[in-house]
């Protein structure tokens, strides 16, 4: 029979052998680490399409980010400044004009299926006119920093910072997912580098390493 210390090694040993098998099949991360994050939304918004393709710059949804600490999710009203005429694809538009003009009609209004979720979040009939009737869409949160961090984007943004430094090439990303881990460590190693002076010599602010700047 085994000691009680050779049982205790053979249980260390064997839950060793388990996290190593764990992290060879599965991604695995530290505890508060949501690298990669990418939750089904309500509405499948695609920022490949409208910051990638159509390359609507970062700020004319996210307008908060300038201005206050929270960049904000965009209000469905400013989705309307562009979808109030346009309410579907290009191709499936296009196919029903080339339909329409074979069957010598006037062609009809397509609405997508992801737009429908807009327009009835808003409380729109097929006609786009009010009935009275709307809904918040409850869009899913991807970035989230722990309750005792403090991070202003107004304060990033005035810096110059790119959106992409901490979210990554949304341009490309279908569903937005967490493109980094934003831990402390990262944050820091951050901070260190864009306080380093340029080879011209000339000085550049530094960014805070301090506890107080975050931790508050």
């Amino acid at each position: 029979m085994l000691s009680a210390l050779n049982a205790k090694i053979l249980a260390v040993l064997m839950l060793a052998l388990g996290a190593a098998v764990l992290a060879g099949t599965a991604e695995v991360h530290l505890p508060g680490n949501h690298e990669g994050y990418a939750p089904v939304q309500p509405i499948a918004y695609s920022h490949r399409l409208h910051a990638g393709e159509l390359r609507i710059d970062c700020q004319y949804c996210h307008h908060g980010a300038e201005t206050s600490r929270h960049a904000g999710i965009p209000s469905a009203s400013i989705c309307m400044n562009c979808h109030a005429t346009v309410t579907a694809g290009f191709d499936a538009v296009l196919q029903e004009r080339e339909r329409a003009e074979r069957e010598g009609r006037e062609p009809e209004r397509i609405v997508s299926s992801e737009l429908r979720k807009l327009y009835d979040a808003l409380g729109l009939d097929e006609d786009l006119q009010p009935t009275g009737a709307s809904t918040p869409i409850e869009w899913v949160r991807v970035h989230n920093v722990a309750d005792f961090v403090y991070f202003d984007h107004r304060v990033h943004v005035a810096r110059g910072l790119a959106c992409e430094t901490c979210h990554g090439p949304v341009q490309s990303m279908e569903r937005i997912r967490q493109f980094s881990d934003l831990s402390m460590g990262w944050c820091v190693q951050c901070h260190r580098d864009s306080s380093v002076a340029p080879e011209t010599g000339a000085g550049r602010d530094r960014a805070s390493t301090d506890c107080a700047g975050c931790h508050y």
